[in-house]
């Protein structure tokens, strides 16, 4: 059945509405809630459905601007429930104001399910980042405050208004009351209608390139270096044909199961950059895909060549779901298929071989999905909290089930079977220890200083500082003696006493030292992991009071080999602004894993 997009109502101030506009006599839907302020783009009002797509008109004719939505249709309509529609705007055509930065021809601003009812917000975005469709800009988001929304300023020129709706879902009958815009005044200043005259295609973003991928357009590899900050010329003729001929391979695989949105692209980028160290394709791509996406392809490159190697497999169920902590499995035997795409030989064929068998050990033990414990989480969650455990013992019992599950200890659909194995942390008596890791003079000391409760900090800077310079590390074995024996002496205090390890932990090695004192104090232990980008890492050490050596810091940053989720019971990814962007590890809150 095709719907017809409602007539949105223009708010009380809008001085863009015309005598035939519907407007807003009393807001009175909209007062009390949270709502969503997000730009109103000038293009064509055009819906989406599994099997098709039509302008606000539903006998819409064909005409050139509506041909690249209709593609986009084609790709994505599968992933679209029979019954649900997508509504959005197309951009493909300038209209009255001219765009030159477009993440994509087609933004989608809600979307109906089969009740017809529009979802909430969130999940809004959530379906359509799923999908590959871009979301509006966000101006504002709150209580509905009036005097707030009056305070918004736009640049007239190039910003037609702005649509305010509800950020809980509604009834399609309660959308004139849900749902209000405001217009600039004369908004079309064309002597012609956009319809009748020469199609002029909006200019796309850099990060078009992004959304073209996660809606399932064949990669271009020139666009995505430069959508996430990396020059083509950066690499070697033969390399850049391998990246081609991975970046082919896996989305040709992708595709298969039906793979659209940050999956995608998550493993497109992956094969893309393999061989780029796991800490520079992280900090890198915090910028173009935020800390969350940044952290999953980098450790989509660092776990995709160990699928090539030989494992026992008694062993190999255990591995494949410490993996799954961090990534989809799916998209990581796909990528680690991808990366051998064109090599020859004996060497080869045996990874190929390894890829396959260890593909269907995750297929037979229902783990190639994303999030295989999904299930046992939310159980877990509501047993825990109905006992009323929060906070670090839910968080203790939660990861204490995933690894027991690891191990096969316990079903992962068995709540009771997990309750029953981590009962013993529900009363929180147990130490913390919150590890730094980090290159010199990516914020973790600065970070440290700004947590609450903390009893104890043990610094190895501090430590050498008292030996006679911060500087000199030619007593750096006894200095870590000294450390290790007064963490341990810290955590020996029992309780819930908490204390900071501030050294950079670079390497696994390095880490596992900390670790060992950890687990026999029974601490829970968080890694605090600091993602920042080499060129910001160098600006910063210049003006820090203690530099360090330019030599070192490079170093650093080459032997920087971030812990992957489920190596501490909780991990933390802090960015340049030195707050926490990503977490793994939490009972309650962000989910682990489940954006896949």
């Amino acid at each position: 059945m095709r719907v017809p997009y409602p007539r949105t109502p223009h708010l009380p101030w809008s001085p863009g509405a015309s005598s035939d506009d519907v407007r807003v006599g009393d807001p009175s839907g909209l007062r009390g809630v949270e709502v969503v302020v997000t730009e109103k783009l000038d293009g064509e009002n055009t819906t989406l459905y599994r099997d098709g797509t039509h302008a606000r008109s539903l006998d819409s004719a064909h005409h050139p601007s509506r041909a690249w939505v209709k593609a986009l249709q084609g790709r994505i309509g599968a992933a679209i429930p029979p019954g649900w529609r997508v509504c959005g705007e197309n951009v493909f055509a300038r209209h009255s104001i001219p765009y030159e930065d477009l993440e994509g021809w087609f933004y989608g601003f809600s979307v109906w399910d089969d009740r017809d009812r529009c979802l909430g917000w969130d999940d809004t975005v959530r379906f359509l980042r799923r999908l590959g469709v871009p979301v509006p800009r966000v101006l504002w988001r709150g209580v509905y405050d009036e005097r707030s929304l009056r305070a918004l300023r736009l640049d007239l020129e190039r910003q037609e208004g702005y649509v305010v709706r509800t950020v809980e879902g509604f009834a399609r009958e309660e959308f004139g009351r849900r749902v209000a815009k405001w217009v600039r005044p004369g908004h079309v200043r064309t002597d012609t209608h956009w319809m009748r005259a020469a199609v002029v295609a909006n200019g796309l973003g850099p990060a078009a390139a992004l959304w073209a991928v996660r809606s399932g357009v064949v990669p271009d590899v020139s666009a995505l270096l430069t959508a996430v900050g990396l020059e083509p010329v950066e690499r070697e003729a033969a390399e850049r044909e391998a990246a081609e001929a991975a970046v082919a391979e896996v989305s040709a695989r992708l595709d298969v199961p039906g793979r659209t949105g940050d999956a995608r692209l998550a493993g497109v980028l992956a094969a893309l950059l393999y061989g780029v160290p796991r800490a520079r394709v992280a900090s890198r791509l915090v910028a173009p895909l935020g800390m969350a996406w940044a952290r999953r392809v980098a450790d989509l490159v660092g776990l995709a060549p160990l699928l090539h190697r030989p494992h026992p497999d008694e062993e190999r169920r255990a591995g494949l779901v410490r993996m799954s902590f961090a990534v989809d499995l799916g998209v990581l035997h796909a990528v680690a298929a991808a990366i051998l795409a064109g090599r020859d030989g004996a060497e080869a064929k045996e990874a190929r071989e390894q890829v396959d068998w260890s593909a269907l050990h995750a297929e037979d033990a229902g783990l190639s999905g994303g999030a295989p414990l999904r299930r046992l989480r939310a159980e877990l969650r509501r047993v825990l909290r109905a006992a009323g455990v929060d906070g670090e013992a839910a968080d203790r019992c939660w990861t204490e089930a995933r690894r027991a599950y690891a191990l096969g200890r316990i079903a992962g659909t068995d709540a009771a079977e997990a309750v029953a194995a981590t009962w013993r942390w529900r009363s929180g008596e147990f130490p913390r220890l919150i590890q730094l890791v980090g290159p010199a003079g990516s914020g973790k000391s600065t970070f440290a200083e700004r947590l609450p409760g903390v009893d104890a900090c043990v610094s190895l800077d501090d430590l050498r500082r008292a030996r006679g310079s911060r500087a000199d590390q030619r007593a750096n074995d006894d200095v870590l003696r000294e450390g290790l024996a007064r963490l341990d002496a810290a955590l020996a205090v029992g309780g819930r006493t908490t204390v900071v390890w501030d050294a950079t932990s670079l390497t696994p090695r390095q880490r596992a030292t900390v670790h060992a004192v950890a687990r026999r104090r029974d601490a829970l232990v968080t890694h605090v992991v600091a993602l920042v980008d080499e060129e910001e890492l160098a600006r910063r050490n210049a003006v820090r009071p203690h530099p360090v050596p330019p030599g070192v810091l490079a170093a650093q940053s080459r032997r920087f080999t971030p812990p992957y989720p489920g190596q501490a019971h909780r991990t933390w990814y802090v960015g340049g602004d030195g707050t926490v962007e990503d977490t793994d590890g939490h009972l309650h809150g962000a989910p682990d894993g489940e954006e896949w």
